[in-house]
């Protein structure tokens, strides 16, 4: 995590020294050198030392001390309106967490916009510092921040790894290394009419912004947004989903202990988490100046009519029906590896996962060959907090999966493995559906064109291998999150569905690589619009500010009313043909029409 030696310093020092004998004496004409660049070292490694991370302790997370097995686990309790926590693979209880009120959410917002007048001051190099301190407090303490998401969302901890740590460890190093140059004032053009004008873009924080975040990864959704947000300037609040209320809590004393590890206050960053009948108390609160959301389209919508009423405006990625696309171009060595990314893509976080496969999309020549190296594949996983697959969130979505499966196979489809719920053995109280693997699926079936967000291998055949009939496949649902395609690079074919593919974003030969180098995130048509990550989720969290300034005005050059165009008007002919000059001066395509345009000025001045 330390600076490098910055390698002007070594030249320097090897120039002052690069003529001296091993064991002799410097010169006298490089001592000059020798101590301003020991100097400079000095320098840099006092500045380096105020870089480096604060490793920072917080309380550690609040495991349950006995087992406690619900029977049938649900988050509603009646009697109660606190939300009932539990762990999704077993059923074990973890405690309740009372859900915020509308007092409760303006308390927070007014707590975070009482720490942002403050935070909005700080400069990029002090908001690094608490990046840094929070990125190695992460790297320092993955298993726990693993174990932590695994119990309350049902994944393993590898599927953990991935989608916690990881992303989120590369989220935070770009904004380290790449968020001021995204976010410092940026120079634009001028033209000839103004080239006596200095014009800036500045991005300045918004105050307070919301995020409504989904449970699939309770970790790295929550602290996302907030990295964007704290870079930015602004304060947040985000809303949790109340079924992942308990590691929410733990999670947010991570961030905010790197926030007081650096002297800031740490009510900069407000958690809520609150029944659905609530929610429009944020989204439509006039105190929040922009809403990322991450969810269904159905929710989407209620909350862009929330918003409306304060005019927030809002960034919606509403998942997707992402397609896998296998062309005929990609050799048959590679399907192993093919094969293996499938897999990964499809059933890490058991299907949860927004940009996870939903569709494979496969060439003539290379469908039946997938099915005999994917059937045995799929057959053999097992189900379990320690095994390949790990559980859903909950039983809700189990029905309607079961129902897209059945009403698939009846219209044509073949079910080669699973298609129903699964009792586990070990973990009955566990929610887990059996990884499934449906093929011969047309674009015509629901489960073609319904996100299953769940452990679904849906296989489908193109009519042929060209462009044109592998995008009539991929793009029929009213989606467009991600993609991945894969075929050889030299081929034509590959580059037309890439450009073809409804996305907002594509992966060639790999999956989900886009986040894993934080290019911007988001989709068009059902999948949302806006985008995070990368430069434009940065400048989506900041006010636009256009500045056009005088470039020599310490010489008097500004500009002036000519006395044609001064109210009152004298003559609005000849003011009109006077401002017709200073069009075509500017404007006019060629000399001529330019040097007519100043004869129009000086005879109408």
């Amino acid at each position: 995590m330390a600076a490098e030696i910055p390698r002007s310093l070594l030249v320097q020092l090897r120039t002052a020294l690069e003529d001296t004998p091993v064991g002799g004496y410097i010169p006298e004409s490089s001592w000059a050198l020798v101590w301003s660049a020991l100097a400079a070292l000095a320098v840099w490694y006092i500045a380096s030392r105020e870089d480096r991370p604060i490793r920072y302790t917080i309380s550690p997370a609040n495991f349950p001390k006995e087992e406690n097995i619900l029977e049938k686990p649900s988050i509603k309790v009646s009697g109660t309106s606190a939300i009932q926590c539990y762990a999704p693979a077993t059923g074990q209880f973890l405690g309740f967490v009372n859900p915020s009120t509308p007092e409760g959410i303006d308390r927070a917002i007014d707590q975070a916009h009482a720490a942002q007048t403050e935070w909005a001051k700080t400069t990029f190099r002090q908001r690094r510092a608490v990046l840094r301190s929070l990125l190695q407090y992460v790297l320092d303490n993955q298993e726990e921040i693993c174990r932590v998401a695994c119990l309350d969302s049902g994944k393993t901890m590898v599927d953990a790894q991935l989608g916690e740590i990881l992303v989120t460890a590369e989220k935070l190093q770009w904004t380290i290394k790449h968020g001021e140059k995204a976010l410092r004032p940026e120079s634009r053009p001028t033209n000839l009419l103004m080239a006596y004008k200095r014009n800036t873009v500045h991005y300045e924080p918004l105050g307070v912004v919301a995020a409504l975040v989904s449970w699939n990864y309770p970790f790295h959704n929550l602290i996302g947004p907030v990295i964007s947000a704290l870079f930015a300037g602004n304060g947040i609040v985000v809303k949790v989903s109340e079924q992942t209320a308990w590691s929410s809590q733990w999670f947010t004393s991570v961030i905010r202990g790197a926030l007081v590890a650096h002297g800031h206050n740490p009510a900069l960053v407000q958690t809520v988490v609150c029944w659905p009948q609530t929610a429009n108390h944020i989204t439509s609160h006039p105190k929040i100046s922009h809403i990322t959301f991450i969810g269904s389209q159905p929710v989407c919508k209620k909350v862009a009519e929330s918003a409306s009423k304060a005019l927030i405006p809002v960034l919606a990625e509403l998942g997707g029906k992402d397609a896998s696309i296998i062309l005929a171009s990609a050799p048959k060595s590679d399907l192993p590896r093919i094969v293996n990314t499938l897999m990964r893509g499809t059933f890490q976080a058991s299907g949860q996962n927004c940009i996870g496969i939903e569709r494979i999309v496969a060439a003539p020549e290379h469908y039946d060959t997938l099915l005999s190296m994917l059937t045995p594949r799929v057959r053999a996983l097992r189900l379990g907090p320690t095994a390949d697959v790990g559980a859903m969130i909950s039983d809700n979505a189990f029905a309607r999966l079961e129902n897209l499966v059945v009403d698939a196979v009846k219209a044509g489809a073949r079910l080669l493995a699973g298609g129903t719920r699964y009792t586990h053995p070990e973990y009955p109280s566990g929610h887990y559906f059996v990884p499934t693997l449906l093929v011969d699926v047309t674009p015509d079936m629901a489960i073609a064109q319904e996100e299953c967000f769940g452990p679904i291998m849906v296989v489908m055949r193109a009519a042929s291998s060209s462009a044109e009939d592998i995008l009539a496949v991929a793009n029929a649902p009213d989606f467009g999150l991600g993609s991945s395609v894969f075929g050889s690079e030299w081929d034509s074919t590959l580059h037309e569905v890439v450009r073809g593919l409804k996305a907002g974003m594509v992966a060639v030969n790999d999956f989900g690589a886009t986040y894993a180098v934080q290019l911007p995130f988001g989709g068009v048509a059902g999948s949302g619009y806006g985008r995070f990550a990368g430069e434009e989720g940065l400048r989506g969290l900041c006010n636009l500010k256009a500045v056009c300034e005088d470039r020599f005005g310490w010489l008097g050059v500004r500009t002036a009313i000519p006395r044609p165009m001064q109210y009152p008007v004298p003559d609005q002919e000849r003011s009109w043909m006077f401002a017709r000059g200073v069009v075509e001066v500017g404007y006019g395509m060629g000399l001529g029409r330019k040097v007519g345009g100043v004869v129009g000025i000086l005879r109408n001045s």
